[in-house]
């Protein structure tokens, strides 16, 4: 029997009345910083880590989505909802974890679906527990082409607005929705109005097209953005999502694009700090590395040991182990060698827990290994062993990973006291020659590679090379379908770039007449 409450019945107290738009917006906070929905990533867990960077006033002031639902599979599986949503205790009604009021709000729970009836089904059951409900219309992976959800959507807007509409007419909480561009703004523009007008509150923007995925990613459109921005009513919503790979590029993006508030992914998956202005000098602390250069972010096993935290507090309801403190150079090392010694030693075996099928472990155990082969990308690049580790430990064995978060933490205490020895030249990259610029971050990755580059003890974001240069290196080969599509993609790009300079041109061809003009005269 599944113990959440059905029918959009909540088992607190009776809910406010519902809100809509910017004065629901308001009524949470107004956030600017939002999770993104990540299929089996946005869990609850990492949600936790992500708010743990701010200061404990400012939680709120992130906003979190849930990984992609499938609305027909939670409506009528009681297994697929146990898996994914665990909302309250096995009594039926104490709050525990998806959208628990004291810890984990604001949230939005996001469906893929494409049955209004089915989406409406689902959607009352996470009502009670989130503040509201969105619809994905931005996934664009061969399962969403094949179960017709997601980006595959976009040709029938009729479906779109009647699934957007059944829940704006009838679900306790508001009603939202992410969508990706299409091929030109009129398209774009119409396509958003529909979305508007069926009652969606929040109009969550993905600045790439649909076959803007993999190798072909490429770089978000904020000008798109900024041309909804400008095209809507002012009293919309708009949440802008696309190029967030460090803390700068989100002031960047706000201003750019107008949007109310940015919605990272990769970047947050890379580092779940990402919301968090670094601290100023000198108050760095033991968790936050700055470098000779000036540059700098958060340790790798500083994040990995929040994560370990919040695991074994709220997931597991049990004590975190006692740590010692994160090592700084100047530190005693004797920890090192007894370190190496235990992380060969496989736990006991009256000791491991009853781990389970991995479909049972519920969505933030099985999300453990994937999370921490994206958090720790640059670092097991270097260190193959910890990599190997890391791929033997299962789903749920916090002994496992454990031992992998002690070799983490001596590989950092061995790099950092090689960065001091050699005076940061252990991981000093090439300078550019005197007179050498990097190329322009939309015709190369190079500068954005060069711009966001740390050591690899620290977090940081993943950069995939521009499809252009995935084409050139190789690393993909299109079929002719896919080439005609590449070759418009990057046309399109540099006939706008050209068109843009000319713009510029004539611009300053005016100025100059103008002010011949004015001294003539």
């Amino acid at each position: 029997m599944s113990t959440m409450t059905s029918k959009d019945e909540s088992p607190a107290a009776e809910r406010p009345a519902k809100l809509f738009g910017r004065a629901f917006y308001e009524s949470i906070g107004s956030p600017k910083f939002i999770v993104a929905p990540m299929v089996d990533q946005s869990e609850f867990a990492w949600r936790m880590l992500s708010r743990s960077f701010l200061a404990p006033s400012e939680q709120s002031s992130l906003l979190a989505y849930t990984p992609m639902l499938h609305a027909r599979l939670f409506s009528q599986d009681e297994k697929y909802r146990k898996a994914h949503f665990q909302a309250v205790r096995p009594d039926g009604k104490t709050p525990w974890l998806d959208g628990n009021p004291s810890i984990d709000r604001p949230l939005f729970v996001q469906f893929c679906a494409n049955d209004p009836d089915a989406l409406l089904s689902a959607a009352q059951q996470v009502a009670p527990y989130c503040d509201a409900v969105d619809l994905n219309l931005g996934c664009p992976q061969g399962i969403a082409r094949k179960g017709k959800y997601g980006a595959f959507l976009q040709e029938d807007q009729d479906l779109i607005f009647r699934l957007i509409n059944i829940l704006h007419k009838e679900l306790s909480v508001p009603v939202t929705a992410k969508i990706r561009i299409l091929d030109t703004k009129e398209e774009t523009l119409a396509y958003a109005q529909n979305v508007l007008k069926a009652g969606a509150s929040i109009l969550t923007v993905h600045g790439r097209k649909r076959e803007q995925k993999g190798h072909l990613t490429g770089l978000a459109e904020w000008k798109m953005i900024r041309f909804l921005r400008d095209s809507l009513p002012k009293e919309t919503v708009i949440f802008a999502n696309g190029n967030i790979l460090q803390e700068q590029d989100i002031e960047k993006c706000l201003e750019a694009t107008g949007a109310d508030g940015v919605m990272s992914a990769e970047g947050n998956l890379s580092d779940p700090a990402i919301f968090t202005k670094p601290p100023p000098v000198g108050e760095e602390g033991r968790e936050y590395w700055r470098g000779k250069d000036g540059k700098g972010g958060y340790r790798v096993d500083a994040v990995f040991r929040r994560y370990m935290n919040i695991l074994h507090e709220h997931v597991f309801g049990e004590k975190a182990p006692e740590r010692r403190p994160l090592f700084m150079p100047g530190d005693d090392t004797e920890w090192m060698n007894e370190g190496e010694r235990d992380e060969e030693e496989p736990a006991p075996k009256k000791r491991r827990k009853d781990l389970g099928k991995k479909g049972e472990q519920g969505p933030n155990m099985s999300a453990m290994q994937p999370h921490l082969f994206h958090l720790l990308r640059h670092f097991v690049s270097k260190h193959t062993d910890v990599r190997d580790m890391l791929a033997k430990s299962r789903s749920g064995d916090l002994e496992a990973y454990e031992r992998v978060l002690a070799a983490v933490e001596r590989k950092v205490a061995e790099g950092l006291i090689e960065y001091e020895r050699t005076n940061g030249e252990s991981v000093a990259e090439p300078p550019l020659a005197e007179g050498e610029q990097d190329p322009p971050e939309d015709e190369s990755s190079v500068g954005t590679q060069r711009r966001c580059r740390l050591p690899w003890f620290c977090v940081q974001p993943i950069i995939r090379p521009l499809p252009t240069e995935a084409l050139k290196n190789g690393a993909i080969t299109l079929s002719k379908k896919g080439r005609g599509k590449t070759q418009e993609m990057t046309q399109g790009k540099t006939q706008e770039k050209k068109e843009e300079e000319k713009r510029e041109e004539k611009g300053k061809e005016e100025d100059i007449k103008a002010r011949d003009e004015a001294v003539a005269g």
